[in-house]
């Protein structure tokens, strides 16, 4: 009973995944003359994986990363369940209906992964079953569930590189409980496969320690491959050409039964095995491939009994079931009006109960009682919570100079000293650069993260090293290979511990600075799922002078101020980094939904994550400062460090390790010119979000709403000018030039640097001190202003 029940919602999901795209494009009102689209036939080849993973397989605690193209099938299954409305499915890719690929923070329904781009929704499942036995390896996560991470994917998303890097990373690992469901149906966006991919798929996941399951053929084909003759027609499909098998599955019955016919007929066996079916069953035997087999696949996930990683190279068609199956051109192509008429038709679906979701089931009754008792569904809502977790005073006491990538070390050294469930909840990260970021003191108190204990063989021959790296299962420390893109996985994975596995990590990552950019789409990919993490950005800028333009930073300050998600701070001083880093701890465990805080007009109730710009270069320290002025304007992007006076010619705004050549400049420029103003920012972000968000409350009638910005700036006179410095793009700073109208000297770093000393590159860039003097002089009348070099 439980496969003609399977059968029947797999034939649900088919037609209800194809109406809502059928719908979208040809019936809903159209107000521009931008396709929909939809993805029909990569939908077509999952719908028969989807039915049996989800209405068999799965438990409440597993989580799935759905392939992005097969989110119809995703909808259309949740819609069946009651757990959507069809107002939600006739808006599918529209404003406010579900989204265009699976989306935690955008659909109603109960995404686990967000699935958008393409290979990372794949690659990040095996990192949230690392992170699964992190959790579970603690005493404070011991009695979780131990679930699957499971992915379905594409075969053409085995192109994506992060795929293949985080195959090698699990290994490293020793990952388990993990499984990926290839939907092999030899076809990509523009055409079709290379012969012989899943040669090449299967080498590469056993060469991990993966377990490979092929599911070739279906149960018809299995059946009629016992029959007489059959062994010569499974012979003839297993070396039939992936372009030659789409075009006759295209084609249809009769031209199956020619080419069969042509290439096998001999009058005998194999003849009779053709001749016994129609030119429709025909059809259905030739396309009844294992991914497109519920029976099958069913089968297959129930055999596992172990918790080896397992790929499953599940052969499909695409466009399986329906007019458009098998043709190379139908990845972006639809169904036309006349076909779907036809086809709804053929699928027995009256006119006006297509949105029905029993429309064609005879036994209803019987169908809902089977669907109540679905394991998966039966758990309800899969989306935990943990509680807040208290964040202690972060001060340590500093010498006179000191780069705010030591402090960033001694804060983490003084939480591993203590026993904090801040501290016990921190897991740190980093791609093969953990002792040149700052978390060497870290690692070393609190250990490397493994499931079996491995010793410190160095430790053990008392060879000194200053690195004291034990394996252990109380470790907290997840070491990574060099891959960038592994890294802002890892983060996202362990930033939804909380909502995935029911238990709250601090997730910290550390990657020299500019190379945050060879992860950036994994970085946005953890900010969309609203993972919650903090990545540090060490070493910075031309700061990082004697390693060259290859690992020198430009336009990650522009990275902090664009990316959703990601509050992005730079300070120059060990309390301004303190102060932001104890702020930080809060704001990455916040989920709250309350209006913008008028004083910074930032919705800071909605949390997020966090982006530590720090530099190597030590500076002289200020002094404490306890004022609430400057603390809270640390926090908020901003504060005065020098009040500029009521005549006030020069402001002087700088952002992270320029800070000393902004300071010597405004004492030079204050020789000649009236109240020189220092503006320290330790945010660009937040300002500039801010300020965007406080004048679009003004547009909505909120005239009093004023931004931190706006209010430092206030008393500033017009007809002063304002100088930004930074080492990085000059845009990250030379807007504030708009909050007020105040003329700007934008300075800062617009192209690679070299190798020299700090002194040679703010030179050559025009960041240091004298030539800020020399700038801000030849832009002002009188006498000429001279630095010394």
């Amino acid at each position: 009973m439980t496969q003609q029940h399977l059968k029947i919602i797999e034939q649900r999901l088919l037609w209800l995944s194809h109406w809502m795209i059928h719908n979208a494009n040809h019936i809903r009102p159209k107000v521009d003359g931008i396709k929909v689209g939809g993805h029909q036939a990569s939908s077509a080849s999952m719908v028969s994986i989807l039915t049996a993973l989800y209405f068999s397989a799965l438990r409440p605690e597993d989580r799935v990363a759905v392939k992005p193209h097969a989110s119809p099938v995703f909808h259309a299954m949740h819609y069946l369940m009651g757990n959507l409305s069809r107002k939600k499915m006739e808006n599918f890719r529209g404003y406010e209906g579900v989204q265009s690929y699976p989306s935690r923070t955008k659909d109603v329904d109960d995404v686990d992964f967000s699935t958008g781009s393409v290979g990372l929704g794949v690659a990040i499942t095996a990192f949230a079953s690392l992170v699964q036995d992190y959790v579970r390896a603690k005493d404070w996560g011991a009695t979780l569930p131990e679930g699957r991470m499971i992915a379905l994917m594409g075969d053409a998303e085995l192109d994506e590189g992060n795929i293949h890097e985080c195959l090698q990373e699990g290994w490293k690992h020793g990952l388990r409980n993990c499984w990926w469901v290839v939907d092999y149906n030899r076809q990509s966006l523009d055409g079709v496969v290379r012969e012989g991919l899943w040669t090449r798929i299967e080498s590469l996941f056993t060469a991990f320690g993966w377990d490979v399951i092929r599911l070739k053929h279906g149960v018809l084909q299995q059946a009629a491959f016992a029959e007489p003759g059959g062994a010569r027609l499974r012979d003839w499909i297993d070396r039939c050409p992936n372009e030659l098998y789409s075009a006759l599955t295209f084609e249809g019955g009769a031209v199956w039964r020619a080419r069969l016919m042509e290439d096998l007929g001999d009058q005998g066996d194999i003849s009779a095995l053709i001749e016994r079916r129609s030119d429709a069953e025909l059809a259905a035997l030739m396309e009844n491939l294992g991914g497109n087999c519920v029976s099958t696949m069913a089968e297959a996930f129930a055999a596992i009994d172990h918790d080896r990683p397992t790929c499953f190279l599940a052969y499909t068609v695409k466009g399986w079931g329906t007019p458009i199956a098998g043709h190379k051109d139908n990845h972006g192509g639809l169904m036309t009006k006349a076909q779907m008429a036809d086809w709804q038709r053929r699928m027995g679906v009256p006119e006006g109960q297509e949105w029905e979701p029993l429309a064609t089931v005879e036994d209803k009754e019987a169908l809902r009682s089977f669907l109540w008792q679905v394991p998966f569904f039966a758990a309800g809502h899969r989306r935990f919570h943990d509680d807040w977790i208290d964040v202690p005073a972060l001060e340590i006491s500093v010498e006179r100079e000191i780069s705010t990538q030591t402090a960033f070390g001694k804060i983490l050294d003084d939480l591993a000293r203590g026993d904090s469930r801040l501290a016990q909840r921190i897991v740190t990260t980093s791609p093969d650069v953990t002792g040149t970021t700052g978390l060497g003191p870290w690692v070393n108190r609190r250990g490397l993260f493994a499931r079996d204990a491995r010793p410190d063989t160095f430790r053990e021959r008392k060879i000194a090293s200053t690195a004291k790296w034990d394996f252990s299962p109380a470790g907290q420390h997840v070491e990574l290979g060099i891959a960038e893109m592994n890294l802002f996985l890892t983060l996202g994975a362990a930033g939804l511990s909380h909502s995935l596995f029911g238990r709250r990590l601090i997730p910290i990552g550390t990657v020299y600075d500019p190379f945050i950019c060879r992860g950036l789409d994994a970085l946005n990919y953890a900010c969309y799922q609203d993972a919650r993490f903090m990545i540090v950005g060490t070493p910075s800028g031309v700061t990082l002078a004697p390693e060259g333009g290859a690992h020198q930073s430009i336009g990650t300050p522009l990275i902090g101020v664009a990316q959703d998600g990601l509050a992005a701070f730079e300070p120059a001083f060990v309390d301004e980094l303190s102060t932001i880093m104890e702020w930080a701890f809060d704001y990455l465990q916040r989920d709250g939904e309350g209006d913008p805080d008028e004083r910074t007009w930032l919705r800071d109730e909605t949390g997020g994550s966090v982006y530590l710009r720090l530099t190597t270069n030590p500076l002289e320290q200020p002094g404490k400062r306890r004022d609430e002025a400057f603390r809270q304007g640390a926090i908020d992007g901003a504060y005065w460090l020098r009040e500029p006076g009521a005549n006030c010619e020069v402001v002087i705004a700088y952002q992270g390790a320029v800070a000393p050549e902004a300071i010597r400049a405004a004492g030079l420029i204050g020789e000649d010119r009236r109240g020189v103003g220092v503006l320290a920012v330790t945010s660009a972000d937040r300002l500039h979000a801010g300020w965007n968000a406080a004048q679009r409350a003004r547009a909505r009638g909120n005239s009093g709403a004023r931004a931190h910005v706006e209010r430092l700036m206030a008393d500033v006179p017009r007809d002063c000018l304002l100088v930004t410095v930074i080492d990085g793009h000059p845009a990250t700073l030379s807007w504030i030039g708009g909050v007020h109208g105040h003329r700007t000297l934008p300075l800062g770093v617009e192209h690679f640097g070299q190798t020299g000393t700090i002194v040679d590159l703010y030179r050559h860039f025009g960041i240091d001190c004298a030539s800020i003097v020399d700038r801000v002089s030849s832009l002002s009348s009188g006498r000429r202003i001279v630095a010394p070099v």
